[in-house]
């Protein structure tokens, strides 16, 4: 698709997903693959970064990556437990902080005569986060940066294009370290920045042509962006070769699954709505537990897509909108790892369905999503909808699932959806819904005890969802919501508003 790219090892970082982020707002594309499965190095690959770490170098069995095929070929740039790997193992000294560094710091000493310090100031804020140092480097290392408590700051391999810097050029409080970037990207690896939403749609297109012919694709749609721009990619490739089915899983939206098939239906596309609430409350039924929810709405999600693709004998594949944090969030650095949340829509069919799978977003993050959107022409009603979870509100209702606390939790959701729109405060907010909670609580209305439902707003600011900040709503419109939210929807006694981001808290409840 692209051919010029940039390769993260990640070792587990938290902010390994933002050196990413920052090298897409460069335009230039890249992929993060674990440290211990590097892809084959072609042309393709300008530069390889080497991500940060919580480990360290001097455990008993350090993460340790094979760069036989990297080091000294390509331009490489370690950054934090990156740099410490290529000092340590390479004939230097990485040894514990006497102070744990963490949080701003100042260069004291830049040599910006290094092409990865050029138009870096003398006194540039950068981020520190590291309980390791590095004490001394090979013979074969020049400093090209220094703090006031760490000296070897920035360092180059004299006769190779390789780099280390014991700070994070990707996070805001490293106020130059987009430029660092830049220089490493731009002038180091020769990157010219031509990752652009018209040149993936392009390159996408001609990809999808080529990939699938005459070969007829069944995709779900789910009224999201990623569903959508997923659709229009792959109707500009195929055409009428296209069947969309958008199924209402009972789920949804109040009154999305007539209005958002109504949608679809003025963009061109070939779509089918399936009624398949009941199949999923009787699925659903009597199940608490978050993660058996989202397997058992996969599960019949794919019965119903079994069902449709017989219906057509000439479906070859299963088009999704899966993007790249779906993806990220599904490998694991060190094998096996806690599971946060099970994406229904990575990992692949089950054997019994034949159905290849295309994914034409599988790269992109959630803001790129947009972006590609926006160069397609989609409706801007869906394409600046707040993105809705895969499994719906199941997972926005704490406990077992019922078709009453559906309607209670919808009417809540429209009440405080519709709310944000009219006061102009939806395109302020990233994601927003309300959770029904496991729990009742004592009321009064009018002379009478009340013994009812619970419900929490949840609102917050984000760019691609893997991180977020709760918003900041006026008090005067969430006391507003508050009491429409009661007044109106029979069975609720109660709001209050989630004031947690993301981390430590994730954005959804279950």
């Amino acid at each position: 698709m692209n051919n010029e790219q940039i390769l993260i090892l990640d070792f587990g970082s938290q902010y390994t997903q933002l050196i990413a982020r920052r090298l897409r707002e460069l335009n230039v594309y890249c992929e993060i693959h674990p440290y211990n499965k590097i892809p084959a190095i072609d042309g393709n690959i300008k530069g390889v970064i080497l991500s940060g770490s919580p480990h360290s170098v001097r455990e008993e069995q350090p993460l340790k990556p094979d760069l036989s095929t990297i080091k000294g070929k390509l331009p490489l740039l370690g950054v934090c437990y990156g740099a410490q790997y290529l000092a340590h193992f390479y004939g230097g000294e990485v040894g514990k902080s006497s102070n744990r560094e963490y949080g701003r710091a100042n260069l004291t000493f830049a040599d910006n005569s290094s092409p990865l310090l050029t138009s870096i100031s003398q006194d540039s804020q950068v981020w520190m986060s590291h309980a390791d140092t590095i004490l001394t480097v090979p013979n074969s290392y020049k400093t090209i940066a220094s703090t006031h408590d760490v000296k070897v700051a920035a360092f180059k391999i004299d006769n190779e294009t390789t780099y280390g810097i014991q700070f994070h050029p990707e996070v805001y409080h490293s106020l130059e370290g987009t430029q660092l970037l830049k220089n490493f990207v731009y002038t180091i690896c020769g990157c010219t920045g031509n990752w652009t939403p018209a040149s993936f749609v392009d390159n996408t297109i001609a990809d999808l042509k080529k990939q699938l012919g005459n070969d007829k694709v069944i995709l779900g749609l789910s009224g999201g962006v990623d569903s959508s721009v997923a659709a229009m990619l792959l109707h500009k490739a195929i055409g009428s070769n296209l069947h969309c089915i958008f199924v209402d899983n009972g789920l949804l939206r109040k009154n999305e699954f007539e209005g958002v098939l109504d949608s679809y239906k003025h963009m061109g596309l070939n779509v089918k709505g399936v009624d398949a609430k009941y199949q999923f409350y009787e699925a659903l039924k009597g199940i608490s537990d978050p993660e058996q929810k989202r397997k058992a709405i996969g599960k019949i999600f794919i019965d119903v897509f079994d069902i449709e693709s017989k219906l057509d004998k000439d479906a070859k594949w299963l088009g999704q909108g899966t993007i790249y944090p779906d993806v990220i969030e599904s490998l694991s650095v060190k094998g096996p790892s806690a599971t946060i949340k099970s994406h229904h829509n990575v990992g692949g069919l089950p054997d019994y369905m034949k159905l290849k799978i295309v994914e034409p977003l599988r790269s992109l993050f959630k803001d790129e999503v947009r972006r590609v959107g926006k160069e397609l022409g989609l409706d801007p009603n869906i394409l600046n909808r707040h993105p809705f979870p895969g499994p719906g509100l199941a997972i926005r209702i704490l406990g077992d699932i019922t078709e009453q606390k559906v309607k209670i939790l919808q009417d809540v959701d429209h009440i405080f959806i519709e709310g944000l729109k009219t006061h102009n405060l939806y395109n302020d907010v990233w994601q927003a819904g309300a959770i029904l909670l496991n729990a009742q609580s004592v009321g009064v209305m009018g002379d009478e005890r009340t013994y009812e439902n619970v419900v929490a707003l949840r609102a917050v600011s984000s760019t691609d969802g893997m991180t977020a900040d709760w918003c900041h709503l006026p008090y005067e419109f969430l006391a507003k919501m508050s009491n429409e939210i009661i007044n109106k929807v029979k069975g609720v006694n109660r709001v209050v508003y989630d004031i947690s981001s993301k981390p430590p808290a994730t954005i959804e409840w279950e």
